[in-house]
């Protein structure tokens, strides 16, 4: 039986661990969270023991994973402390909120044999799986422009909660939704982030609301140029709206949140996929860090994928900060 607990017991890790011990030769075998009500509900779901801290959970069962869903700046903290005691790891976005953890974490992972995953559940998402093959099919051609946004009301109902305190969140919109429209930008196009520039507004919250980022990319050694726009205070909800456009040398590939288009030889090919469920892809990419954790599968959400989103985006606020174009230290 494959023994599994929870770090950070709010909603997104209770769903985890419900759908966590749904899977086959799974079982969720306790929990830690700081919050007694979060314990509680949790007790009274999984009839399983909790922990107010990670160090006693650690201390207190044998365990195989846990999945961490705990505030940002505090998943450094309670990966070393899991992977330490030999426990696979999957971490939500972001994986931490430093480049030097990221690359600490990582190493780590890589010494022990240990997996390491972070939930970038879009890797999973079909709609995305087929933008990335459409690219790599070379229909487009060699692939050199990339425009993207995202935008959510989220500042309104994030305020008054942990990730309005850049001391608990790291940061605001960019370290939260935005991170998964830079991973879906890097994973679909195969690239790395190498320079960037940014504009950064805080609408007069602690943490940022706005981001605008110049990006040059490189995928396998050919250049990309990449704007993307963030925003917190934008109309939809609770779901992001967000698009994606490729620019390649002989066509064209746009994601427009709903329809899929390629332009190729002038002529226009559209197809309207299905939204999938949120919970779908949650159950698959943990699924997925299981089988890995087995060496049943490759991983798809690697954590080497996650460093580079790191990198991004603390190269992004330290240009907002200076004023100039920062390189990106994201080597593995």
């Amino acid at each position: 039986m494959f023994r599994a607990a929870g770090i950070g017991l709010g909603t997104l890790g209770f769903m985890e661990c419900g759908l966590l011990d749904e899977l086959d030769g799974v079982r969720v075998v306790a929990g830690a969270d700081p919050d007694e009500g979060s314990r509680e509900r949790f007790e009274a779901e999984f009839d399983v023991p909790t922990y107010e801290s990670v160090e006693q959970l650690l201390d207190g069962e044998f365990l195989d994973a846990v999945t961490v869903a705990s505030p940002h700046t505090a998943h450094f903290d309670h990966v070393l402390a899991a992977l330490e005691a030999g426990v696979h790891v999957h971490v939500e976005k972001p994986m931490v909120t430093d480049l030097g953890g990221a690359r600490a974490l990582i190493d780590r992972a890589d010494e022990d044999g240990l997996t390491l995953a972070v939930g970038y559940q879009r890797h999973f998402d079909p709609r995305y799986r087929e933008l990335r093959r459409i690219v790599d099919s070379g229909r487009i051609g060699d692939p050199h422009m990339v425009v993207c946004h995202l935008e959510q009301e989220w500042i309104r109902w994030t305020k008054d909660e942990w990730r309005g305190d850049p001391a608990k969140s790291g940061g605001g919109q960019l370290y939260d939704s935005g991170s998964h429209l830079l991973d879906a930008m890097l994973w679909v196009t195969r690239s790395k982030p190498v320079t960037v520039a940014a504009a950064v507004d805080h609408r007069g919250y602690d943490v940022d609301v706005n981001t605008a980022l110049s990006v040059v990319l490189d995928r396998d050694g050919d250049r990309l140029t990449a704007s993307v726009a963030v925003s917190g205070d934008g109309a939809s909800v609770p779901d992001p709206g967000e698009s994606l456009r490729i620019i390649g040398t002989e066509g064209m590939v746009v994601f427009d949140g709903e329809t899929i288009a390629v332009t190729e030889a002038g002529t226009t090919y559209r197809a309207t996929p299905p939204v999938p469920d949120f919970e779908e892809l949650t159950r698959k990419k943990l699924r997925n860090f299981v089988d890995a954790a087995r060496d049943e599968a490759d991983l798809y959400i690697p954590a080497r994928d996650a460093l580079h989103v790191t990198a991004l985006t603390e190269a992004a606020y330290q240009s907002a900060t200076t004023g100039r174009r920062v390189n990106v230290d994201g080597d593995a």
